[in-house]
């Protein structure tokens, strides 16, 4: 989760090169975007939820990278590289075997949207959105997370992680469950080990 792109000359006129910048938040669009699932390979994941949270407060978490595996439940390690760039590492459904890509963000609109593929050469290759909009009646926000990827074995691959219950879309609506617990309550609740239930707690609980 790129260089500056060179001057590109359209019709006798010389667009001016993209400055390089410190900062994502100073421009929306901070990386080329290509399509990376192709053809009728890709499986297409779309979940929300709604958080009474401001906006700002939930992209900041989002686009801190070290927070997402406090809500994602499967194995997953991710390394930041830069600023809009990153190195995941993820169990695969079967077996012991861990994949691995490297990401790159291509659109960041603080507060409203955050947007990544995975770099050529991924063993899965993935992109996708989290989107952070008001939600109706002044509830909080609504979070909305669309992945795109091609799994392992094409789609066989992601009929048979379904029946095993390592299927995406299974993972991101209990992800984002678990990201409504931590904002709104901060903590995640889980039974696991024990009748009566425990929760893991953020560092920064509300009072």
């Amino acid at each position: 989760m790129p260089s500056p792109s060179p001057a590109r000359s359209t019709r006798g006129k010389t667009r001016p090169e993209t400055p390089a910048v410190t900062s994502v938040s100073a421009r929306k669009h901070v990386a080329p975007s290509r399509r990376v699932v192709r053809g009728d390979r890709g499986v297409k994941v779309s979940r929300s939820v709604t958080v009474r949270r401001p906006a700002d407060e939930l992209y900041a978490f989002w686009r801190d990278l070290r927070n997402l595996p406090r809500i994602v439940k499967h194995a997953l390690n991710i390394e930041r590289v830069s600023d809009i760039a990153s190195h995941w590492s993820a169990s695969a459904p079967f077996g012991d075997h861990r994949v691995e890509w490297d990401a790159v963000i291509i659109n960041d609109e603080p507060g409203k949207l955050i947007a990544w593929r995975s770099r050529e050469g991924a063993e899965i290759p993935n992109a996708g959105t989290v989107r952070f909009d008001p939600a109706p009646g002044d509830e909080g926000t609504e979070v909305a997370v669309t992945l795109e990827y091609n799994p392992p074995a094409g789609k066989l691959g992601a009929w048979l992680a379904k029946l095993s219950g390592e299927e995406p879309a299974q993972q991101v609506a209990e992800a984002l469950r678990r990201f409504k617990a931590l904002m709104e309550a901060g903590e995640i609740p889980t039974t696991e080990g024990q009748p009566s239930g425990r929760a893991e707690t953020t560092k920064n609980k509300r009072k």
